[in-house]
């Protein structure tokens, strides 16, 4: 086995371990899938009044996928569905109450990613990063279609709005620029 395979091994397990931390650390603070928190983040962070196709894009659901989540959604009082913009469509908004859901997903999920990188020392973390944003750029740049990478950032954490984002850079590069709130290069 070369040490490239082995370096992916372990990557995909920690990967495992990454997604399963914090799809945990999601559900007990919002008692949603993954999916809903999903949905619940982007349309607190970046979707304004989307309305169901575009959610279900960013999202990378079904139509018939993106329907149940939804009713799920406004079943438990966290959106509600409003006029579309066109007149034939319906757009979907947070409730006070999905607000607050969102802001403690995003939360969870930034607690349980500190708790793995605060084992590693400063240096660690610095050099971490630099591979972290490599990594996020091949990612991105080798990406066409299906869910959105940035569903369930912190778009503040990763200081996009002073161009440190790594998937908003990589994306701007290979599909040109995007506005600040859901355009596609900064989370293709």
């Amino acid at each position: 086995m070369s040490s490239l395979d082995r370096d992916a091994n372990v990557l995909g397990a920690l990967a495992l371990v990454v997604a399963d931390q914090t799809s945990a650390a999601i559900a007990a603070a919002s008692g949603q899938s993954v999916s809903g928190a999903a949905a619940l983040s982007a349309l607190h962070q970046f979707l304004d009044r989307p309305s169901l196709d575009r959610l279900r894009r960013v999202l990378g659901l079904t139509p018939s996928g993106a329907v149940r989540l939804v009713d799920r959604l406004v079943a438990s009082g966290l959106v509600t569905r409003g006029p579309g913009t066109d007149g034939r469509s319906r757009s979907l908004v947070l409730t006070p109450q999905g607000r607050r859901a969102a802001e403690r997903i995003v939360a969870a999920r930034a607690n349980a990613l500190r708790e793995l990188l605060q084992r590693l020392s400063p240096e660690q973390r610095a050099a971490l990063s630099a591979l972290l944003d490599a990594l996020m750029e091949g990612a991105v740049a080798g990406k066409d279609g299906g869910a959105w990478i940035c569903r369930l950032c912190d778009l503040g954490a990763c200081k996009r709005d002073e161009g440190r984002c790594p998937a908003a850079n990589a994306a701007a590069a290979k599909y040109g620029s995007s506005n600040s709130r859901g355009g596609s290069a900064g989370w293709s």
